[in-house]
């Protein structure tokens, strides 16, 4: 039997309501050669029925029974079970664009030295999308090339998880997906780009992302933000970009803020100043380093800055800022969610 081009890896956890769309988007693509792991994780609703009529009118779509194991354990038994070199990323309430995997391919084809490819995503129903998730996706879909994501990876997870294809032996090759208690698909990117793995993204909306309230990024508390913040730091400690021996400038001086940044200071990072734009705060002292305005950083040599505003609407009057200053992301400063 000949191997697929690509696998889909799609799991399945009580999405009668979702999943027939889901399987007709995929039914929908241009580009055929592909191989469904419907992973079963412990459904007790119509979802391993729904799967079992879709497989017995295309051979294409392998229902897989798991139990109860959790979405981290379900996606690498989708790896180990994925015949293809090539893996999508899919879940049961989203729809995918007809072009998603033809493009994304042949963009893997076309460029060798990427290891995983994303695409843009567009939230529905519109009824349900508040503005947090409207500013992330603006922040999202706007990250592109593989120098964007090198700069923004620290702001926010970069690409919609079930946006994503990647070459299965690069993600492999680095232990699959984490079972500990983090976001697991933020780990990997991290973990990605620590290995100097080139990530990019398609600048098209090849997926429909579906919004609910019951979402486990909102439930689950592997998604809370100390787990976010903490995730972060451990990867942004190992970062070479900070062992450069350039003076360290921690952009954000409020309350909330400096406990954020405590969790990379106590990992031997201390600021040799702070920046905010607060008059009651420049002038002040903060753990033994000066608050500064932000004209204080057009100065030679340039410091390293790491901007802790995660107000996205101040971010992007920031990267104006230091760009006027001639500070370039990713080179001179990092965004940090």
């Amino acid at each position: 039997m000949t191997s697929p081009l690509v696998s889909i890896i799609l799991p399945i956890r009580n999405a009668a309501a979702t999943l027939p769309d889901c399987l007709r988007s995929l039914a929908r693509q241009r580009f055929t050669d592909y191989e469904v792991l419907a992973i079963d994780d412990g459904s007790d609703d119509e979802s391993p029925a729904i799967v079992a009529a879709a497989a017995a009118g295309d051979a294409r779509i392998v229902p897989v029974e798991a139990g109860r194991i959790g979405l981290p354990a379900a996606l690498n038994l989708g790896l180990a079970l994925a015949r293809a070199p090539i893996i999508a990323r899919m879940d049961a309430d989203d729809v995918m664009h007809p072009d998603r995997l033809a493009l994304q391919y042949q963009a893997l084809r076309a460029q060798p030295q990427l290891a995983l490819i994303a695409s843009r995503a567009v939230a529905f129903p519109v009824r349900d999308v508040r503005a947090g998730l409207r500013e992330y996706l603006r922040w999202q879909n706007r990250v592109h090339t593989p120098e964007q994501v090198a700069a923004e990876i620290y702001v926010e997870a970069p690409f919609a998880h079930p946006s994503v294809m990647f070459r299965r032996e690069a993600v492999q090759g680095l232990g699959g997906y984490t079972t500990e208690p983090w976001p697991e698909d933020y780990e990997l990117w991290l973990r990605m780009h620590a290995a100097g793995l080139q990530m990019a993204k398609l600048p098209r909306n090849l997926l429909a992302w579906r919004e609910r309230p019951d979402r486990a990024t909102r439930t689950d508390p592997r998604y809370a933000r100390a787990a976010f913040d903490e995730l972060r730091a451990r990867f942004l400690a190992t970062d070479p970009r900070l062992h450069s021996g350039r003076p360290l400038v921690y952009w954000g001086a409020g309350r909330v803020t400096r406990q954020r940044a405590r969790r990379l200071i106590e990992r031997g990072f201390p600021p040799t100043a702070w920046i905010d734009i607060d008059p009651a705060k420049i002038g002040q002292t903060i753990w033994g380093a000066p608050v500064h305005a932000p004209k204080w950083l057009d100065r030679q040599p340039r410091p390293f800055v790491l901007v802790y505003v995660t107000n996205h609407g101040a971010r992007d009057l920031i990267d104006g800022w230091l760009a006027a200053m001639g500070y370039q992301p990713g080179r001179d400063y990092l965004g940090v969610g």
